[in-house]
């Protein structure tokens, strides 16, 4: 498992570092975006990020217990209520690290005047839990992990810039640029690859995945 989650991180790295510069390259366009817009953009990136997430890793656990995408699930070894819990914590708990813990302790560092966690599942519960369980729902009926993943990498990526531009951020030299270049990589890289592939994983039972189940369930 430890050999299993190095490659990962060290596979997604180069596409999180991508992600993080074309964060930066939107961020110096958006800077001086109001609060209520900034605002109302995260809680669309969010949401979204928080679904896919949902999506990808309820599938990640769906596709190594029931490798033959049964739909009568519930007599396989995948338990379906499991598969839900699975699905809302390693989204809804891991994105809300991703796009609202990290970017805060950012926004704390460089002493941001609008500086505030923003917690999506409580803020606009509304919202962000029926996406998670849509996301499952999806998975459990037609798991996918490759595209959903990629997508999601750059919807988290684009939510916890947004959620720092909501802090009204004033640039005061490359000091702040390389706080937030860094905080942007690690919200991505850690918690995607932990909710996506580590979590769900953590709960299938046996020897867990070969090099051969990854290539064709996830790249």
């Amino acid at each position: 498992m430890h050999k299993q989650i190095f490659r990962e991180l060290k596979a997604h790295a180069h596409f999180t570092l991508f992600g993080t510069i074309t964060g930066m390259v939107v961020m110096l366009f958006c800077l001086k975006l109001p609060y209520k817009t900034s605002y109302n953009i995260f809680y669309v990136l969010h949401p979204l990020h928080v679904f896919l997430s949902a999506l990808v890793t309820a599938s990640m656990y769906k596709l190594h217990t029931c490798p033959r995408l049964s739909l009568n699930c519930l007599k396989g070894k995948c338990n379906f209520w499991l598969l839900i819990v699975i699905g809302y914590v390693g989204s809804v708990g891991i994105a809300t690290i991703s796009d609202s813990l990290i970017p805060y302790v950012a926004e704390s560092l460089l002493g941001m005047p609008n500086k505030g966690i923003h917690l999506g599942f409580i803020e606009k519960w509304w919202l962000v839990n029926p996406l998670a369980i849509a996301g499952i729902v999806v998975a459990y009926y037609k798991p996918a992990t490759k595209f959903p993943h990629s997508l999601h990498v750059l919807f988290s990526m684009w939510a916890s810039l947004f959620h720092i531009i909501m802090a009204q951020v004033a640039i005061a030299g490359w000091f702040s640029y390389a706080i937030i270049f860094i905080f942007l990589f690690l919200a991505v890289w850690l918690p995607c690859c932990v909710s996506d592939i580590v979590f769900p994983l953590l709960f299938i039972k046996g020897k867990g995945i070969s090099a051969a189940d990854d290539q064709q369930y996830y790249r």
